[in-house]
């Protein structure tokens, strides 16, 4: 039965204890009970919901000087955090949010102006950012001392309240276990307020934008800059570690390790703003004056995008930079005790907010590729990456991984970074080589290439433009690196790999590309490789003459029913892995994992059809995730979509076989995945004459005559005299003029905007399990799985 919203004896008992906590509240108020009250006194969880946003907003406007009154804000902060989700699952109840309140004036308080009323949902935001800056209670006080009155919390200057030393604010308050809690506590209610973009399917066009974080990021929001600022340096100051001690966070917690997690969870999502579909404001080269660029055009409304993407000291990007790739690293630190260190869990929420820094502040993207401090972000990338291979929850984390150095690698600087000496022994389980960065990348893409589970496949192409894209700039590939990428070579050249789905033969074109980039431009310090091609030669003339009649064709796919997986490590000298590494593990049965929204250009694997992603391919292969551009004589770009295609001595194949081809197959391998692939003769020919094999031939044909001379001459059959003879030997004059080097730039889309909602919020569900938010409630933006 109904009770008076008048009944405050009845109500107040919801707020009033003083000993919940969190927990206590989630075990208190069942989920089966909330429904329950849901269906049969609607206007009791009305009232309710009305009720606790009302003495959130009291708190807010007094200040919460009381211990009582704090007691309550956080009492109604916990019951909205339990009670919320259960509202957004229900399509009935979504806008009772959005519904005025009589009373709830914009214009000032009480004024009974219904015209002017404002939604609960604005009242409980805006009680929420009020009460983040609340002194005594989330911030410290500025008063001299008790005699002075209270600091008036709408005189109060929020800027003067930062949480955190960083970008724009320089001092650093003495931390505060109880304003930490406190805050922690409030950004968990935030979260669970955006937490409606949960509740509603997936759609291609992401112009749906979240009315909480519209609201909240709008400038209706007057703590918008200070909080946006806290949140981001909050997270970039701290310091797993802390103080250096073995096993302290074994003697003390971390207080600070949750409010973090939370900050970097309500920033990404703030941050959810699709760059495709709105003006990214440009950047004018000042570094003067404030932290953020005043010179800039408006930009966005989202002011937490604005804000990140006006951001433009050396200072704050060198404090975000070695912040983020200090906390990405923290589960690398190997010290000699074991368990001695603090392992932080959400480095997925932090690799998703430096793919916001770098899509929504080109100036941040250069700085980051400006000195080697980007392989500071590398190197943790591609443990996770190598770590998570054969973990079929983890398959977002490799998404998000490859996404952020395909990013990277459209940049000349990545490239030209990557021959950086790799002497950092991270524990990562791959053959042991002394090399480059170039060389770990290899050598880690072809561990999951050949030893990840199967719903990687469709990450190949990226894996492989990435090694493009990089390989004009590579002085110097290890036997190791080199050897690999003759094996992918071998392992993708199988006629009847190349035969049994109608876009494997892209990974061959890859291949060759990187071959070719190499010896055009990198020819002299590149004698590993050359000698492994020659050593490889043979599947170079295989390919040469790959049969195209269809008795051959035929033949092929029947040995596939025979032949083991191509890409077994057979073929690959392995070697000894690194020391103190574990194999990568396959995930515990049992683990909860989130269903991904299929990523445009990534089709689902060839022939599976089932890659556990919902089944809608908006790709045309990696055409879709990227934008081909053209390195100029003087380095500069020049975007080749638009422009007409150039042949060079090469044919440009790059340029033209994927804009002919592959367009011509986006029907045939959409046949493919559904597993009616019928492989034609004239299709086979297609994509055959257009095989870059000119220069490998002419390599060939020039080298091997030397090198089998020397063998005979010499009796040889060392390596090491080869090799010299190889460093030494010159090509020019000899090969085909030197094709132009193309690039495959990172292209933003409404698609992937719709995958990275999705991946965001299926983390943010999954980490938050104590409390357990949303679990058990009808999600639609995602699947939940066990694997």
């Amino acid at each position: 039965m109904p009770v008076e919203a008048t009944d405050d004896a009845f109500w107040d008992q919801f707020w009033a204890d003083t000993a919940t906590s969190v927990q206590d509240v989630f075990a208190l108020v069942p989920a089966a009970e909330i429904r329950a009250v849901r269906e049969e006194s609607p206007s009791n969880l009305a009232t309710l919901c009305y009720k606790a946003v009302e003495k959130l907003v009291q708190g807010a406007e007094s200040g919460c000087h009381s211990e009582k009154e704090r007691q309550i804000v956080l009492n109604c902060s916990r019951l909205l955090t339990r009670v919320l989700p259960y509202i957004f699952e229900d399509p009935d109840w979504r806008g009772f949010f959005w519904s005025t309140v009589p009373g709830a004036g914009r214009g000032g308080q009480g004024e009974d102006d219904d015209e002017n009323a404002r939604p609960l949902a604005e009242s409980l935001l805006l009680a929420i950012a009020d009460l983040l800056f609340c002194p005594d209670f989330t911030v410290q006080s500025h008063r001299r001392s008790t005699v002075d009155s209270a600091e008036d919390i709408h005189s109060l200057d929020s800027c003067e309240y930062i949480w955190e030393a960083g970008v724009g604010f320089a001092h650093s308050p003495q931390p505060s276990y109880i304003h930490d809690m406190n805050r922690m506590e409030l950004l968990k209610l935030l979260v669970t307020c955006f937490s409606e973009a949960m509740y509603l399917p997936p759609a291609p066009d992401s112009g749906n934008t979240n009315p909480w974080v519209q609201f909240f990021c709008s400038a209706e929001n007057r703590h918008a800059l200070p909080l946006f600022t806290s949140l981001l340096n909050t997270v970039c100051a701290y310091d797993p570690v802390g103080y250096g001690i073995p096993y302290n966070h074994l003697i003390f917690s971390d207080y600070r390790e949750p409010l973090v997690e939370e900050a970097a969870q309500v920033l990404i999502v703030t941050l959810d703003h699709d760059s495709a579909t709105s003006t990214s404001p440009t950047v004018d080269g000042t570094t003067t004056g404030t932290a953020m660029d005043d010179a800039d055009p408006p930009g966005p409304e989202n002011l937490f995008v604005n804000y990140l993407s006006r951001i433009h000291r050396e200072e704050d990007f060198q404090f975000i930079l070695k912040g983020i790739a200090r906390l990405l690293s923290n589960p690398l630190v190997q010290t000699y005790l074991p368990n001695s260190t603090k392992k932080i869990q959400f480095h997925q929420e932090l690799l998703v907010l430096f793919w916001k820094l770098c899509d929504f502040n080109k100036k941040f993207l250069f700085f980051v590729l400006k000195s080697s401090d980007v392989l500071d972000i590398l190197v943790p990338i591609l443990y996770f990456l190598n770590d998570a291979r054969a973990d079929q929850s983890r398959v977002g984390l490799m998404h998000i991984g490859v996404f952020i150095l395909l990013l990277l690698s459209g940049e000349r600087n990545f490239g030209v970074r990557l021959n950086k000496p790799y002497s950092v022994r991270v524990p990562m389980d791959i053959p042991v080589f002394t090399g480059t960065h170039a060389d770990l990348l290899i050598v880690v893409f072809h561990k999951i290439i050949t030893s990840g589970h199967q719903r990687l496949q469709p990450l190949f192409d990226c894996l492989l433009t990435i090694v493009v894209n990089v390989s004009p700039y590579l002085k110097s590939l290890s036997m190791v690196a080199a050897n690999k990428l003759l094996h992918l070579l071998e392992a993708f050249s199988t006629t009847w790999f190349l035969f049994s789905a109608a876009q494997n033969h892209h990974l061959v074109f890859f291949l060759l590309e990187v071959f070719n980039n190499i010896i055009q431009y990198q020819f002299d310090g590149n004698s590993n490789l050359v000698y492994a091609i020659i050593r490889k030669r043979s599947v170079f003339h295989q390919l040469a003459n790959l049969p195209t009649d269809l008795p051959a064709i035929h033949k092929a796919l029947q040995r596939r029913r025979r032949a083991p997986e191509p890409l077994s490590r057979t073929g690959s000298q392995e070697g000894a892995s690194m020391e103190g590494s574990r194999p990568a593990a396959p995930a515990e049965p049992g683990t909860l994992k989130t269903s991904l929204v299929a990523t445009p250009g990534l089709a689902p694997a060839g022939g599976g059809g089932g890659c556990g992603y919902q089944q809608q391919v908006w790709g045309e292969g990696i055409d879709k995730l990227t934008e081909k551009s053209q390195v100029s004589e003087d380095g500069t770009l020049r975007s080749l979509e638009s422009a007409p295609q150039q042949n060079s001595a090469e044919g440009s194949p790059a340029a033209e076989e994927p804009s002919q081809v592959w367009r011509e197959q986006r029907r045939l391998s959409n046949a493919s995945a559904s597993g009616q692939w019928n492989p034609t003769s004239e299709w086979v020919l297609s994509w055959k004459s257009k095989l870059p094999l000119q220069t490998i031939m002419r390599l060939l044909q020039v080298l091997v005559p030397q090198v089998e001379k020397i063998c005979i001459d010499k009796g040889l059959t060392d390596e090491s005299e080869i090799l010299r003879f190889l460093q030494h030997g010159t090509l020019v004059g000899l090969l085909p003029v030197p094709h132009p080097i193309l690039i495959r730039k990172y292209q933003a889309n409404s698609g992937t905007a719709m995958w990275f909602r999705t991946y965001m919020w299926g983390v943010i569900y999954l980490r938050n399990v104590d409390p357990p938010v949303w679990y058990d409630t009808d999600v639609k933006l995602f699947e939940i799985q066990r694997v």
